[in-house]
Formats: C-alpha cells, sequence, structure tokens
C-alpha cells in the first residue's frame, strides 16, 4: 500500500492518539507504585466461576507459586482470574492480577457486545522487562484494576503463541505511534477493531515525565468511546482498513504484475550488491555490527556476509564483507550481550560497544548465532570462534532442554537480589568482593582483570563480564604469564558458574514452541556436520522426534504451535512450518536418515495445501482453515527471527536440487517473485530472504556419497569425504550419504539423483554433481576436495 494511502486510512486514528500519547522509550525500572484502597470488582465474573478458578489455582500442583502482591494471611492469592486455566508461563503471570482478563477468544469479544464495553488488549511475553514493569506498576494497581474491569473487558495474550493476533495490532500501533514494542496495549472495539493504541503507559499521568498516564488514558477512551461514538467507530473502520491493505500488499503486488515467476521479476546477483552495499555503508568499524545502539545481533546479518565474501571471492568488497563478519561476531562474543560464564547470548546491547545487554535469553536468538558461528569456523577455520558455538550448545543442554530432549523458549532478563527485589541482570553480573568469595582474593584479582570487573561496575555498581582487554595486555598488566593467565581464568570459570547457580535464577519460560526448536535443531544438525561431532546431530534428532510425535494434531498430522505441561495446543503457523523443514533437510544431512527427508517433504505438502499463494505466490502466516482475524499476513519482513517465506523459499529450492522435481523451483520462483518489488527496493529488510536468492545466483553442488551394502554405520564409512566436506564453506550444496541395497533403493524414489551410484571396489564413493551432471565417480577424499571446490 503506497504510503500516502496508508497515511490516510489511519488519519483520524492518529489525530486520536496524538491526545493520548504513551510513552515508548522509558529506560530504568523504578519501584512498582504503591497501590489504592479500593477493591477490584470483577463484574463479569460469576460465583461459581469464580470458585471453579480458585480451585484450579489450588490444584496446579506444589511448583506453582503465583505471581502477585496481592495474598491473604495464608499466603494464598486474593484474586484469580480465567488466565488460571491457560498453560502459557505469561498468561499464568497475569492470572493473579486484580484484573479480570480474559484468555483471546470469542468469550472475551461476546462479553463486550453484550456488555456494551470496549476491549482492553494487552499483548506480551514471560521474559520481557517492559512487561514485568506495566504488570507491577498497572495491572496490580487496585485502581486501575478496578477502573478496567468497570470500563472493559480486558484480553492478554501471549505474542509467542500468538503470533498472527500479535501482527496485526502491532501493525496499528506502528500506524499510530512510529514505532513498536512489547508490552503492546491496544483499544478495540467489540468488533475486535483497533481506535487507540501504544506500548507501555506509566501508570498515572505525570509518572516518568508523561503527560497522559495509564489510568487517566483508560478513563479519557471510556469517555470519548461513549459520548463519540461515530469518531472512535470511523477511527477503528479506517485503521483496519488500513492494516488489511498494508497486510494484503504482498499479496496484491504479485498478481498486479502478471507473470510472477518469470526470470526477469526475480532476484538476483544485482539485489546482493545492493545489499552488501547498504550494509558496507552502515558497519561499525570500529565495534562490528551495525553503527549506533542499541546493537540486535540480527541487524547485521552475517551468513549474508559470509556467502558475499564467498561469492566475490578475491575482490575488496568481498574481504571487506568478511572483515564485517568476523569483527561482529568478535566482538559480541567479547561483550556482555555473551554470557561468558554460561555461554549463550542475551537479548541485545544496549551500548554501541556490546557491553551492557538487555538480559534475557531467547531461543531463537541463540540458534540464529550458533548457526552464524559454526558458518564462521568453516570460513576461516578459527578454534575461537568455533569455541563460542560449543559453549553455546553447552548451555543449551543444561539449561535450555527438556526432560523429553525438546528446547524451553526463553530466559527473564529479571531475577531477584539478596533483598527480594527482582532486578534486571543481578543474576549475571558481578563485583570485585563476589569474585574473592569465590576464588580468592589472588585469583579474583587475576580473573577479574581478565573479565572486566571493577568497583564501580557497568550497571548499578555491578560489572557485566567481559573480554575486550586483549590476553596479552591483560597479562602483561598484571606482570605474569598468558599462559598462567589462561590457567586462572579457565580454573575460575567453573567455579564461577556454580557459585552464579545458587542464586535466584530469572524465570525460565518451559514452554516449548515448534518454530523456535526447528532453528535450534538446525543449529546442532548444522554443528554436528560442520565439527565431526554426532552428539549434536543426537540431540537435533531426539528434538526433532519429539517434535513430530507430540505437537501433532493428531488427525491429519498437521503440526501445533506450543507445547507446556503436557498440553500440546494452538494450530501451527507458516514459521513453525518451514523452520522445522528447512531443521529435517539439515538433519538427513548431518544424519543420512531417510526419515527426516519424508518428514520435510510430507511438512511442505501442508505448506503448499493451506498455507500458499496460489494466486499470487509466496506464502501467508495463518493456513487457509485458520481463525479469521482483520488480515490474513504475507510476511515480508526479516526481523529478529526470519520470516517463515524466506525460510520456505530456500526450503524449496533445497528440495529441487534433492528430488529433481520442478514444482519446487516454481514455487520458488513464484515466491520470490511476490516479494522482488520489496527485496530490490530495500534488501536489508529481508535479510535472510538473501540466503536463497544466493542459492539461485549459484550453481549448488549435489554431492552424493555411497557406502557398500551392509555397512553397519554409513556415516564412519563416508567419513574420510566428509572431512573434506568440513574443511570447505559451501553453503549452496545438498548432501547425500546412503549404502548400496535396500537404502540406496528406498532412497532413489525420493531423491532421483543416487539411481545408479554404486559404492566401487567396495570402497565409499563419492558423486560430485551439478545440474544432474556429474564428475567422475571417486573413492579418494583428495580427488573429492579439488571437485567440490572447483567451479564450472
Amino acid at each position: 500500500m503506497p504510503r500516502a494511502r496508508r497515511i490516510a486510512s489511519i488519519a483520524a486514528a492518529l489525530a486520536l492518539a496524538l491526545a493520548f500519547p504513551s510513552c515508548s522509550s522509558c529506560t530504568r525500572d523504578p519501584s512498582a507504585s504503591a497501590s489504592a484502597s479500593a477493591s477490584a470488582a470483577a463484574p463479569v465474573t460469576s460465583p461459581s466461576q469464580r470458585a471453579r478458578l480458585r480451585e484450579a489455582a489450588r490444584t496446579k500442583g506444589p511448583t506453582y507459586v503465583p505471581r502477585t502482591r496481592h495474598k491473604e494471611p495464608d499466603g494464598a492469592p486474593t484474586y484469580v482470574n480465567r488466565l488460571v486455566l491457560e498453560s502459557s508461563p505469561y498468561l499464568l503471570q497475569h492470572a493473579h492480577n486484580p484484573v479480570d482478563w480474559f484468555p483471546w477468544g470469542d468469550e472475551a469479544f461476546e462479553t463486550a457486545r453484550r456488555l456494551g464495553r470496549p476491549v482492553l488488549l494487552s499483548i506480551g511475553y514471560s521474559t520481557c522487562h517492559w512487561c514485568h514493569v506495566m504488570e507491577e506498576e498497572s495491572f496490580e494497581d487496585d485502581e486501575i484494576a478496578q477502573t478496567i474491569n468497570d470500563k472493559y473487558i480486558a484480553i492478554k495474550v501471549d505474542r509467542e503463541e500468538r503470533p498472527d493476533v500479535d501482527a496485526i495490532y502491532m501493525s496499528a500501533v506502528q500506524s499510530l505511534t512510529g514505532g513498536g514494542g512489547w508490552p503492546m496495549t491496544m483499544w478495540l472495539t467489540p468488533e475486535r477493531k483497533p481506535f487507540f493504541g501504544g506500548t507501555y503507559f506509566p501508570a498515572r499521568d505525570g509518572d516518568r515525565g508523561t503527560r497522559n498516564g495509564f489510568l487517566g488514558t483508560l478513563k479519557k477512551l471510556r469517555t470519548a468511546y461513549d459520548d463519540e461514538p461515530t469518531r472512535i467507530l470511523g477511527s477503528a473502520d479506517k485503521l483496519a482498513a488500513g492494516i488489511r491493505e498494508h497486510m494484503d500488499e504482498g499479496a496484491t503486488s504479485a498478481s498486479s504484475r502478471g507473470s510472477a515467476s518469470s526470470a526477469a521479476n526475480l532476484p538476483g546477483a544485482a539485489t546482493l550488491d545492493a545489499a552488501g552495499a547498504f550494509y558496507r555503508g552502515r558497519f561499525d568499524a570500529t565495534f562490528g555490527g551495525m553503527r549506533g545502539a542499541p546493537k540486535f545481533p540480527s541487524t547485521l546479518p552475517t551468513r549474508f556476509l559470509l556467502r558475499d565474501q564467498r561469492r566475490r571471492a578475491g575482490s575488496a568488497e568481498g574481504r571487506e564483507s568478511l572483515r564485517m563478519a568476523t569483527v561482529t561476531l568478535e566482538r559480541m562474543s567479547a561483550g556482555g550481550m555473551h554470557d561468558q560464564i554460561g555461554g549463550g547470548f542475551h537479548r541485545y546491547s544496549t551500548d554501541e560497544r556490546w557491553l551492557v545487554p538487555h538480559f534475557e535469553k531467547m531461543l531463537y536468538d541463540n540458534a540464529l548465532l550458533a548457526m552464524a558461528y559454526v558458518e564462521a569456523f568453516q570460513v576461516t577455520h578459527r578454534a575461537d570462534l568455533a569455541d563460542v558455538a560449543r559453549d553455546l550448545f553447552t548451555y543449551v543442554a543444561r539449561d535450555m532442554t527438556s526432560p523429553d530432549g525438546a528446547f524451553y523458549s526463553a530466559t527473564d532478563a529479571d531475577s531477584l537480589d539478596p533483598g527480594g527485589r527482582r532486578e534486571e541482570g543481578w543474576f549475571y553480573t558481578w563485583t570485585p568482593a563476589g569474585i574473592e568469595s569465590v576464588i580468592g582474593v589472588q585469583n579474583a584479582r587475576i580473573v577479574g582483570a581478565y573479565y572486566g570487573v571493577t568497583k564501580s561496575g557497568d550497571l548499578d555498581g555491578r560489572s557485566v563480564l567481559h573480554t575486550f582487554s586483549a590476553t596479552a595486555d591483560v597479562a602483561k598488566d598484571l606482570g605474569i604469564g598468558e599462559a598462567a593467565l589462561r590457567t586462572a581464568v579457565h580454573d575460575a570459570r567453573p567455579l564461577l558458574l556454580a557459585a552464579r547457580a545458587k542464586r535466584p535464577p530469572p524465570l525460565r519460560d518451559e514452554k516449548v514452541l515448534t518454530a523456535w526448536n526447528g532453528l535450534m535443531i538446525s543449529a546442532h544438525a548444522r554443528a554436528a556436520l560442520a565439527f565431526g561431532d554426532a552428539t549434536y546431530a543426537a540431540r537435533a534428532e531426539r528434538a526433532a522426534d519429539f517434535l513430530l510425535r507430540t505437537l501433532s494434531n493428531g488427525r491429519d498430522g498437521r503440526l501445533l504451535r506450543s507445547y507446556k505441561d503436557g498440553i500440546a495446543k494452538l494450530d501451527a503457523y507458516l514459521d513453525d512450518h518451514a523452520f522445522l523443514i528447512a531443521a529435517l533437510l539439515d538433519l538427513h544431512e548431518a544424519t543420512g536418515r531417510q526419515r527426516w527427508l519424508e518428514e520435510a517433504i510430507r511438512l511442505d505438502g501442508i505448506v503448499e495445501a493451506h498455507f500458499e499463494d496460489k494466486a499470487a505466490g509466496g506464502f501467508f502466516l495463518v493456513s487457509d482453515d485458520h481463525e479469521k482475524l482483520l488480515a490474513r499476513e504475507k510476511p515480508t519482513y526479516d526481523g529478529a527471527e526470519p520470516s517463515g517465506s524466506s525460510v520456505e523459499t530456500l526450503n524449496l529450492l533445497r528440495l529441487h536440487e534433492l528430488t529433481t522435481r520442478d514444482l519446487y523451483r516454481v514455487r520458488a520462483e513464484r515466491a520470490l517473485a511476490a516479494v522482488a518489488p520489496i527485496v530490490t527496493a530495500s534488501p536489508a529488510s529481508l535479510n535472510e530472504l538473501l540466503l536463497a536468492i544466493d542459492f539461485t545466483t549459484d550453481v549448488p553442488k549435489e554431492i552424493v556419497i555411497v557406502t557398500p551394502r551392509g555397512t553397519d554405520e554409513p556415516r564412519g564409512a563416508a567419513e574420510p569425504f566428509l572431512a573434506k566436506l568440513r574443511e570447505q564453506y559451501l553453503p549452496n550444496r545438498v548432501l547425500v550419504v546412503v549404502s548400496e541395497g535396500d537404502a540406496l533403493s528406498a532412497l532413489e524414489r525420493v531423491v532421483p539423483l543416487v539411481g545408479g551410484k554404486t559404492a566401487q571396489h567396495g570402497r565409499a564413493t563419492a558423486y560430485v554433481c551439478e545440474r544432474r551432471t556429474c564428475e567422475l565417480p571417486t573413492t579418494d577424499p583428495e580427488v573429492f576436495a579439488a571437485q567440490i571446490t572447483r567451479r564450472r
């Protein structure tokens, strides 16, 4: 939708927004405001419903701890609402607010229509710092809760479980305010149309320097809703229309161009060149990443830059792309955004140096970063980059893996300090005295200098561990040798980790999301292949098996989105399918097991049947039989998480190379053509899609390794070839390892490329092909190495 039309469609709503501005850029967390003495009524909940909810709270088990300051003398929570029936950790955090929350669903909107009330919609997630702040300041406040209960129907949504709902109303917030974020706070009509919104609101007028606080805004908007219904409903209609046009623009743009899949319409090398130029022009040569703060790891896509250096091998631009990628990875891993003691990465850096992070840890961030470090190791063969990835996988195995082998979603930024106050980053930060208490004064002097620990600290008098200073410089300043310094740090690290583990830990969100698990399975599978470590493949297979067994609807094999406490629920979205398909393809390459390839093909069939735009190309976020919302989004942006559209496009290209089915190529080209105007005009907006474009501009290698009939472990027999493959960075290739006999015959039905290939002279034999034309087969790993590096 053209910008001018979009602005016109929301003009009335924007005028309303200007009257009630919200705060979206506050930076610190004060203590919660004092609650008022008024009692919060629950006018839409019957006594029998309240009794049922209280019984549900009592039976949630000994590990369930109500999160509220409102408690009876015996410790029981004073309030309980419908969210106690949910499994989402974020919704359960609000189950004992005095607010009479509903989960998203027809009941809430039907109640709003029946009572003639507007809807207050609050969207966030369990590890969101400012969501916690707004909960403490507003949703735990009796006076504010009373106002909400009397004047609104309140709905709480976990954005990680309902990305479809989040995307629609985030579009509205961005139109109204020019920005976005969480918590997201929206006012809706009972018809689900937004008429006002923002992000975080301070509790009262004047708080944090704002003119309009949350309580005052609640009252003013309800008055406007009652007194000026025409104005409110007109704003809602126009804003809803703007959302539909904005979210449908990907669907309409391709169809208006006619033939979507002609070669002339496809983005190619010029788009990749433009992306490289964009990132070179904004690179922070001192600290890595993009210039300015805050710094997110996703804003400089290192995996694209690694491909760019390969594509431009020998050129100044190629060398610069490699430097940008490696400097960024070096600086990130040296900074406080990298958990120096426990491994893994925090969400983002609040400063340009990667020093002080926002301390939440997200599974998807760590999966994507692991893939970047693994690929950078393949390019550079630098052990330090591989070590970062290995530490990350150790952290995931230790802290983020369920007993079933699946991966948890996130850990909070906040934790309790010794005084029982919730403070961001307290769990991860140190003082000199704290380190001395663990390893002694002399060792603390060495280790503290290495990690940059000072008396003044970096955050509220505490130090965020980092390794910005060169080891040689630190050793020289201390008057010791580098070897002695490294030994002291190596010996201290497990002791510091054990001591830290005794602190009250941050909340862990233990729901299992299919999409995010798919990303982490991919990371493990790729590491297994790159490092030659079957442990990572075994972890990936266990997680994949859990998803396919447990997160299925049991009827037609379609996926579900979320799993928690033994309950799998919510129809899966495009990214759940796309990320898991990519993971299964990676697992097939890492293990040689045909099961994973067949499951990937099966899931892609679901994408084709239920998510693909047959008219214009590309993919919708939700299926064709999903709950009907204001709009059906076609993702056209890669953010902190890649879009399902970008990942699925590359999936199709890989499936085409493996299966030779031309329909996969046609579908991929239609998807590329559908977003061609967007990625051409703004390559950085679809940085994950650049990987698919790079695949199309290359001639991918098709590698088949056949081991002799009866081989007990084909991967072991193929290892001499796999070792040579690990020495090369070949992002655009497919790999098949298979034994002669029944396994090869079965696989040939899916991968015709293996047909007619044998293990010559009873030895493992490699076939290196391009566009189905193969070089001479070889049993010599050195010949194989030359074949895979040769470009025709």
